[in-house]
């Protein structure tokens, strides 16, 4: 695995058992070759990790002793996303219709019907849902929420001891009800205080706030949402996590707050505001993301230090104030590690999503081999890539894998060159790269590299977008715009030029007027595809191309999960 590392003890026995405690990043040699990329980690309180592969499966470690290689949880259907509450974690399934599934403890009713004696320690469906229409899940302390994103409406079960669930009343709430209505997005975590964004803008907190986790210098209980005013704007929010007693903002221009139990914030006195810390303000600190455990946070800077506060149960430095803000490591990578995930007790993951979106869309082309035109070994492949990948011409690159590689082998290179991932422990792979003059394949961001090159490249190109000029100035009639592309890159990235090209007259090398959409944005969308970036320029019409983009996954019918509104606003602070 290349996109994962961990640091900490041996909880949930991802590492070997007579292991200390280390603070050097480690790759995960449990997980078996056949996971592609981990996309989420969380941890139940039994000491069983949870990790969720880019190809929806789960896998868990097993406290009571060591694994060489985890297995995939059987009879779950495709998993989209993963979270986890204090003894209890939901799953959403990857479907049309999304159907919720609950492990661990159900003794508060999490799972919608209350049973104290199982502890379910396989994902179970969660009845109750069959009539209602939800998309994303969450979890609070001893709480779960489901969100319909369609109407606003959040429902829920479980805990209202502490009124996590923010309505009235201490009761468990077994059956799944409707909890509040207007409700856009969710933050909630390891706690028993929730904060949700409205779509009158406002952002709410509700739940325990005796040690002022609520931010709002108030020691009081809110068993009802109220409104929750910071010193920045709500729009402004990236992230919100939470623990037992404690909350993290984290900003969209890198700033962090906290609030909350002195102990687990790493301040010398409780916090019943949001304060930020004094050594990252003083040093304009950027922090790229932040986790909480039960009793502690960590924060992930930009330059790739990892700072951790709270009760990690380990004593870094020695003293009595272990639990103050503190620098534990810096992780020197060849790339750079983007998001930050924690367990319970003091274990770290580190996750690198870049390009996720890329890899994974071509390495679903090669598997599906669509609009392939040469083959090796009898797979369909194509072409261009092969030739740009490996710089050499396709006969040459052909004539010795046939000739000195197994299928295998073969099977293994075409992984890397579609999606730059390299099969754990693959020796020969590398040996083969190496070969083609390829030294580091193990270096991200190759992949996006080398697309770079293609893009509107007309000698390589075997088909033409062609923009009809609809300029009515006769005497300054201009000749129509032709974007030079790749046909299977195209249809890798989107639904609707997948349809375009497989439905085309294959002797027609360019198309009019298909797409409706400005020259600028088609350009924009383009570079997009190639290489996941959106090149936005001084000279770009940012409000005009951002009206343009927001139905563009839907018009293209580009991968739903990607975040390219998200993408857009990071690209135009470049």
């Amino acid at each position: 695995m290349t996109n994962i590392l961990g640091l900490g003890g041996k909880f949930g026995n991802w590492r070997q058992p007579n292991d200390n405690f280390s603070l050097k990043p480690e790759s995960l040699a449990i997980l078996p070759e056949e996971v592609t990329q981990i996309v989420d980690v969380i941890s139940l309180y039994s000491n069983r990790i949870v990790f969720l592969s880019s190809e929806g499966k789960l896998y868990q470690t097993d406290p009571s002793g060591f694994q060489e290689k985890l297995k995939a949880i059987e009879d779950v259907p495709p998993i989209k996303h993963i979270c986890s509450g204090y003894y209890h974690m939901l799953a959403i399934s990857d479907e049309e219709q999304p159907k919720a599934y609950g492990m661990g403890d159900n003794d508060s009713g999490q799972f919608s019907i209350l049973n104290k004696q199982i502890e379910k320690k396989k994902p179970t469906l969660i009845k109750g849902l069959e009539k209602i229409t939800f998309h994303e899940i969450y979890c609070a302390g001893y709480g779960s929420f489901f969100l319909n994103t369609t109407t606003n409406v959040l429902y829920g079960c479980g805990e209202n001891y502490n009124n996590e669930l923010g309505v009235i009343g201490y009761q468990s709430k077994e059956q799944i009800i409707k909890l509040h209505e207007n409700v856009v997005k969710v933050f909630s975590d390891h706690s028993d205080h929730v904060f949700i964004i409205k779509t009158d803008g406002n952002l709410y907190g509700f739940g325990s706030n005796q040690n002022g986790q609520l931010g709002d210098e108030k020691q009081n209980t809110q068993q009802t949402p109220i409104i929750r005013k910071f010193d920045f704007p709500v729009e402004k929010i990236s992230k919100i996590v939470s623990g037992f007693e404690h909350t993290a903002i984290l900003t969209t221009d890198g700033k962090l707050y906290v609030s909350g139990n002195k102990e687990n914030t790493g301040f010398g006195s409780d916090l019943f505001k949001l304060t930020e810390y004094p050594q990252f303000k003083k040093n304009n600190t950027f922090i790229k993301d932040i986790s909480s455990g039960y009793e502690y946070l960590t924060y992930l800077t930009k330059d790739n230090e990892i700072w951790m506060t709270g009760d990690s149960n380990q004593d870094y430095n020695n003293n009595e104030n272990s639990y103050l803000l503190k620098k534990i490591t810096t992780i020197n990578e060849n790339f750079s590690f983007e998001t930050l995930r924690c367990c319970d007790k003091p274990v770290v993951f580190l996750l690198n999503l870049e390009s996720d979106y890329l890899s994974q869309d071509l390495g679903n082309l090669l598997e599906k081999g669509s609009l392939s035109d040469c083959k090796i070994q009898n797979i369909p492949v194509h072409k261009i890539l092969i030739e740009t990948r490996l710089g050499k011409d396709f006969v040459q690159v052909s004539n010795y894998l046939e000739e000195n590689c197994t299928l295998k082998e073969i099977e293994h290179l075409l992984k890397w060159i579609y999606s730059d991932r390299i099969i754990k422990n693959s020796k020969r792979t590398k040996e083969i790269l190496s070969y083609f003059g390829i030294e580091n394949p193990s270096k991200t961001k190759l992949l996006k590299n080398d697309l770079k090159k293609l893009l509107f490249d007309e000698e390589s190109s075997d088909f033409k977008l062609v923009i009809k000029n609809d300029e009515e100035d006769e005497e300054e009639e201009e000749e129509d715009e032709k974007l030079p592309v790749h046909k299977f890159l195209l249809a890798a990235r989107s639904g609707l030029f997948l349809d375009l090209f497989q439905n085309l007259d294959q002797n027609l090398n360019n198309v009019q007027d298909y797409s409706g959409k400005s020259l600028e944005t088609l350009e924009l969308l383009i570079s997009f595809l190639y290489t996941d970036e959106i090149p936005i320029t001084a000279d770009t019409d940012q409000e005009f191309i951002k009206e343009e983009f927001e139905d563009i996954v839907d018009y293209y019918q580009l991968n739903p999960n990607i975040p390219l509104l998200d993408i857009f606003e990071k690209c135009s602070k470049k």
